[in-house]
């Protein structure tokens, strides 16, 4: 399975747009298994707007959720069981990867039993961290790589998001041992043009090719 799993540090790190670059980039499928405030749109909905990419380029979530809420307890507001075996990864065309989104961090809980970090594991798909660059990164972002490691699952690599800060970046990729694919910084406007421009500035595309 051509597939790379993006997840994040924590919540509103920037995930969606990071994964909307990716998606981009190299012409992926974009899928978002669970998704938690339908009543305020989609993450899938923000991806198509960002890239300008076609239906093709998206597949349907598994789970809508209308609270903006943990994925367990958005579930269950909406009188919905979430069965984790359900989440399969999905096939699509040899040639094209598939970009998945998480909810959320990797300690989010899908159920009272189940958090998205277990689905990873069963995956066993890369991981690409999403992370911030300013105070209190270096925290979440190794205790996030630990979590990885702890459980087997492949790590692609570290997108930080903000602006420059070349230590944070560096101690983190030191103390982890894990690959830094770039730094996505703060972008004026955020369409097609920057993402493609912004990507071709901070990332190699061959980091990103899935064997």
């Amino acid at each position: 399975m051509n597939a790379l799993v993006v997840t994040g540090t924590d919540t509103g790190i920037g995930k969606t747009v990071v994964a909307a670059m990716l998606t981009l980039a190299l012409d992926a499928v974009y899928w978002k298994p669970v998704q938690s405030g339908t009543l305020k749109g989609t993450d899938a909905a923000t991806v198509a707007a960002l890239t300008g990419l076609g239906p093709g380029h998206f597949l349907a979530e598994d789970y809508r959720l209308t609270q903006p809420l943990s994925p367990h307890r958005a579930a269950e507001l909406d009188g919905v069981e979430i069965d984790p075996d359900t989440l399969v990864l999905p096939e699509v065309a040899a040639d094209r990867p598939l970009v998945v989104e998480g909810a959320g961090g990797l300690m989010v809980p899908l159920t009272r039993r189940t958090l998205f970090i277990d689905v990873f594991r069963r995956w066993g798909a890369p991981v690409v961290v999403v992370a911030r660059t300013g105070l209190g990164t270096i925290n979440h972002t190794l205790l996030s790589v630990e979590a990885l490691r702890t459980r087997n699952i492949p790590i692609l690599g570290i997108i930080f998001v903000g602006d420059a800060n070349a230590d944070n970046e560096e101690t983190i990729s030191a103390y982890a041992g894990v690959r830094r694919l770039g730094r996505l910084a703060r972008l004026p406007k955020l369409n097609a043009p920057t993402l493609q421009a912004a990507f071709a500035a901070g990332f190699r595309a061959e980091d990103f090719v899935l064997r």
